[in-house]
């Protein structure tokens, strides 16, 4: 035991003492007569060692005083219940001096009151809240939600900091005019706005992590149209796994509304995919490659190898492994997935069993016109290298990215992505039937390895991601606004990155080869609807940051669709997941083809449209839909 070990275990002692003595002179009316004294003293020589061994041995002092809880005080209560058992047991076996069964009585709850008095003092003590109750300094604010989450966020509040709760708002009315710890609940949260202009709030911590997200969403709309600034706790795994408390509050975030509810992994298949794999991620400093990365590391894979582009976003990622999980083996490889002998050299030195192909050019304008040519090369001719360098290394299952803009595609960018999904297809194709006449230009003896499973799964828009609406707005409302949105009917579907990367994980497990996975989106969301919301939720009004329609840009839809024309979904177990019945329109001879040409020389603008319409039957371009 260390010295405050040490100085517990005296004080209880001394406690023992004190509570047995006291007993006597409460059963004697405070005057003990001199027989019983001299009795009582005697008994403290096989007393005070009796409860010493009994508080010892059920370890009383592993616990810290300035955390004393109601655990501690279960522990108290059996050991001095012990401590009567064995006091009663003793003075009867060794036929004590007379002692009052009054004294017996009296002792355990003299001593229990002592004990659990002393560590609850200390504790409030080291609160502050000993002399003043409840004593708090700092800005005033409501908290919405009085269950589990608030009471926690009242005590780390109560220790001190920038808040003040001044009353808490809950829908249930059973709570209504109670009080938790210090601070009453006025009324439902509804009513919000009088009790913020009364109490003169400015602040709502929203503290209600187990509603459902329509609720948190309602608190979070109402608190903003009254005029507050919303915030809220982190969230209840954060708070559990150590990484954050609960009193570290931060702004209601856009991605707090979107109601998206969490994802239920099969741990034990992904622990049988990635736990002890060599597993390598294309694009793995990318907005998902990078969560990916992050989400496979919870699996204990035996290395990572990330391989990107870039060398700025591969040193973060890098870099970001090394602080947070100094436990996985990583490999950093800067390289061109359209490199193929790059790819194979990497994939020949490394030997990955799981690929999962990140890698791509997604802004649709930006690929629209000038860059529809790198866009057709990187998304279709680097998916096809990294692929066949899969093949060469018996890779056990390559799963890639794919997006909701391959469905009928009105753009350069979701062209390439379907074209990307129907070149996985081809070459799972050819691996199941054994590799088609012309095998070698797919992988080089395919006969002689485990087949490869090829897997797509195509999603929509990821928020927060690098590029996307929301960072934009972000950086609007920061300059003053105007918030630019392309079209007021104009909608999209939207998941939280960690859930994209997440549901990739899934439907790599779930793929058995040749599948194009379609994530369940949720409802669409309409883009100036996101622009209202964050707008309020910075403390503004449309009439301070205006909103304006832009038109749509080249190669942008008004809507977003999961499935193409003629394709149909089947269920899988999962309830987040579904499979597009569809199959790729294009030949193994015909993809060769479009490989041999994106090798060549650089095409224009309107040859790679031209090449885009002839090999998806389903793209329409923009002058091909104003021609029609």
């Amino acid at each position: 035991m260390n010295w405050r070990a040490h100085l517990a275990f005296v004080h209880d002692l001394a406690a023992t003492v004190v509570a047995w003595l006291a007993a006597y002179w409460i059963r004697f009316n405070l005057d003990i007569p001199p027989d019983f004294l001299a009795g009582a003293v005697k008994a403290l020589a096989w007393l005070v060692p009796a409860y010493a061994l009994i508080f010892l041995g059920l370890g009383l002092y592993r616990g810290i005083w300035r955390y004393a809880s109601i655990g501690d005080l279960r522990r108290l209560f059996i050991a001095v219940g012990a401590g009567a058992i064995s006091a009663a047991g003793i003075a009867y076996m060794i036929h004590a001096p007379v002692i009052p069964r009054s004294v017996l009585l009296l002792h355990p709850i003299l001593l229990l009151l002592a004990m659990g008095g002393s560590r609850f003092a200390y504790r409030a003590w080291k609160d502050g809240q000993l002399f003043i109750s409840g004593r708090q300094e700092g800005q005033p604010v409501l908290v919405l939600g009085a269950g589990d989450t608030a009471a926690a966020l009242l005590r780390e509040i109560g220790r001190g900091g920038a808040w003040k709760v001044v009353g808490l708002l809950d829908d249930d009315r059973q709570k209504h005019g109670k009080r938790l710890g210090d601070a009453p609940v006025l009324g439902a949260i509804e009513g919000i706005a009088g009790f913020s202009g009364r109490l003169g709030v400015t602040h709502a911590i929203i503290a209600m992590p187990s509603a459902t997200a329509a609720q948190r969403r309602r608190a979070a709309e109402l608190a903003a149209d009254a005029g507050l600034t919303v915030m809220t706790v982190p969230a209840m795994a954060d708070v559990l796994s150590g990484k954050v408390t609960v009193s570290q509050v931060r702004k209601v975030e856009l991605e707090d509304l979107l109601g998206r509810e969490p994802i239920q992994l099969d741990d034990a298949g992904l622990q049988g995919l990635l736990a002890g794999k060599r597993v390598l991620v294309t694009g793995a400093g990318g907005s998902i490659g990078a969560e990916l990365c992050r989400q496979i590391a919870r699996y204990a894979p035996a290395r990572l190898i990330f391989f990107e582009q870039s060398e700025y976003a591969l040193y973060g990622i890098t870099q970001e492994f090394s602080r947070d999980h100094p436990g996985i083996a990583v490999a950093g490889i800067v390289g061109d997935v359209k490199d193929g002998t790059v790819l194979e050299a990497v994939f020949a030195a490394h030997r990955p069993e799981v690929v999962f192909h990140a890698a791509a050019y997604k802004h649709v304008p930006l690929m629209e016109n000038e860059n529809a040519w790198q866009a057709l090369r990187n998304n279709v001719l680097g998916t096809w290298c990294a692929a066949r360098a899969a093949l060469a290394a018996g890779v056990e299952k390559f799963v890639m990215v794919s997006t909701d803009k391959a469905v009928n595609p009105t753009s350069v960018m979701g062209a390439s992505k379907r074209l990307a999904e129907m070149a996985c297809q081809v070459l799972q194709e050819g691996t199941d039937a054994g590799g088609p006449a012309h095998a070698p230009r797919l992988a080089e003896d395919p006969g002689s390895r485990p087949a490869t499973r090829f897997v797509t799964v195509r999603f929509g828009n990821v928020l927060g991601s690098s590029g996307s609406v929301i960072p934009l707005f972000r950086e609007q409302i920061a300059a003053g606004g105007p918030l630019t949105v392309t079209h007021p009917d104009i909608i999209r579907y939207f998941m939280l990155i960690p859930e994209a990367a997440q549901l990739v994980l899934q439907a790599g497990l779930m793929g058995r080869g040749g599948e194009i996975f379609v994530l369940d989106m949720g409802e669409p969301v309409r883009i100036v609807d996101l622009a209202r919301d964050m707008i309020r939720l910075s403390g503004f009004s449309e009439e301070e940051i205006r909103i304006e329609f832009t038109g749509l840009r080249p190669g942008e839809k008004l809507f977003e669709e999961l499935l193409a024309d003629g394709e149909s979904t089947l269920p899988t177990p999962h309830p987040k997941l579904r499979i597009a019945r569809g199959r790729a329109t294009l030949g193994a001879e015909a993809l060769v083809e479009l490989v041999d040409w994106l090798q060549g020389p650089p095409r224009t603008e309107a040859e790679v449209k031209q090449r885009l319409a002839q090999l998806v039957p389903e793209y329409r371009s923009q002058a091909m839909e104003e021609a029609a």
